[in-house]
């Protein structure tokens, strides 16, 4: 998404971008797990160090590792039986 101006509102959501996830399996916040940035954040600069940061070597394939192209998210999602029309709905 782009914000081109707040008066008047102007926004342009394109397609395409990045998704990004967890090195680590999700849990909600605990005083146990709080600390587990890896759980919680999907920051490229601190997931990179996780032992379990899966790179993506081929420039080819955009499904897969931890960053992928939002249109293979969308087409994985669209494979489970989701509508991603509705979706994109929603976002809009």
């Amino acid at each position: 998404m782009l914000l081109a101006g707040c008066d008047p509102l102007r926004v342009y959501i394109y397609k395409e971008g990045l998704a990004r996830f967890a090195t680590e399996e999700y849990f909600p916040p605990t005083r146990d797990n709080i600390d587990n940035i890896c759980m919680h954040l999907t920051n490229y600069a601190i997931n990179k160090e996780n032992p379990n940061y899966e790179f993506n070597e081929d420039e080819e394939e955009d499904d897969v590792g931890h960053k992928r192209s939002l249109s293979s998210i969308f087409e994985l999602l669209e494979e489970e039986g989701h509508d991603t029309d509705r979706i994109w709905r929603k976002i809009k």
